[in-house]
């Protein structure tokens, strides 16, 4: 059975209460919805939601004895806003993101995420719709597929290995991930125990693929929207590219004001000290400024897996959980 990775840390992030209301934007295989589940009960309720169909189908079986529950619903966690209100909610308790692929995903060659085995070139999270890994590479120009693999792999070989793709490509289409990673391989080199020379491009593609970050920045901004006061958003991620957009996310929503700290500028008068009265707010004109943050960050620092986890779950080596709260004051939050 699939090991979620921070199991008991995010469970605790997220203060689960009976009664509570809960959703899982990457319900995976259902193993951190699972304990969201049995923390919340008896009468917690959760909406897990996953764009991949066979991950819903596995879930659908583990988390059948919840009965009602549990709603699963197909689709991105970065539509979470227009699926909870489809579901009747406006507000939540606590909002879990397990940001990237699964292990599932990972291990089942048909999905073409690994270079592990020679398979189909796809990387879709959703099979359904999109276009494959194959596709992109076929479409890109020689410059845009360097700077996908250059900004998402952050891979500083990213134009000698687009070369030799290209290259390749004009003899015979790359449909195949064994073809994609020797053809890595033979760009940039790398020796036989040390990290495979294809892994930050593979890694890039996938982000490519499926919009990961574009997807990241969305779910966080309806996630806080979502919750409810007191409520608490859990974001685990596995890259530096997606814990950035997280960590700073969380500190601009927490911010006192919204103006960048190295700005040079007159004072702010949202930093003014509390109860010293209303002054003129520079951005609205001709109002009092009433911008407080929208979230408290909880985690300073990213919450890491345990000498104990990582024994039993290797893959929890990258994991990084970030938590914040929904302050309890109304904010002026900016759009995403």
């Amino acid at each position: 059975m699939h090991i979620p990775v921070l199991y008991d840390a995010t469970l605790a992030a997220l203060n689960l209460r009976p009664a509570g209301r809960y959703i899982d934007g990457t319900l995976g295989w259902g193993g951190h919805s699972s304990g969201i589940l049995a923390g919340s009960g008896p009468s917690g309720q959760l909406l897990a939601i996953d764009q991949d169909p066979m991950a819903l189908a596995a879930a659908r079986e583990r988390l059948a004895s919840y009965g009602d529950r549990v709603s699963l619903m197909h689709g991105n966690y970065r539509q979470m806003a227009s699926l909870a209100a489809q579901h009747g909610w406006q507000q939540v308790d606590g909002i879990l993101l397990d940001i990237g692929v699964s292990s599932p995903q990972l291990d089942l060659p048909e999905r073409g995420f690994s270079f592990q085995y020679d398979a189909p070139l796809d990387m879709r999270m959703n099979p359904t719709q999109g276009e494959s890994a194959a596709d992109l590479i076929a479409r890109l120009n020689e410059t845009d597929l360097a700077n996908v693999i250059y900004e998402y792999g952050e891979e500083r070989l990213s134009r000698r290995i687009a070369r030799r793709i290209v290259e390749q490509r004009a003899k015979s289409p790359i449909t195949s991930t064994a073809q994609l990673a020797s053809l890595v391989r033979s760009a940039v080199g790398g020796q036989a125990g040390k990290t495979h020379p294809a892994t930050r491009t593979f890694q890039a593609l996938r982000i490519a693929v499926n919009d990961e970050l574009g997807a990241l920045r969305e779910g966080l901004a309806a996630a806080t929207k979502l919750l409810a006061p007191g409520g608490r958003l859990a974001v685990i991620t596995f890259h530096s590219l997606e814990d950035r957009i997280v960590k700073e996310w969380m500190r601009d929503q927490a911010s006192e004001c919204l103006i960048p700290a190295k700005l040079e500028i007159l004072a702010c008068p949202h930093s003014c000290a509390a109860k010293s009265g209303p002054r003129a707010c520079i951005y609205p004109v001709g109002r009092d400024c009433d911008y407080v943050p929208t979230l408290e960050v909880l985690s300073r620092k990213p919450i890491e897996a345990t000498a104990e986890e990582l024994k039993a779950n290797p893959r929890a080596r990258s994991a990084k959980l970030r938590v914040a709260e929904r302050r309890l004051t109304t904010a002026l939050a900016p759009e995403a």
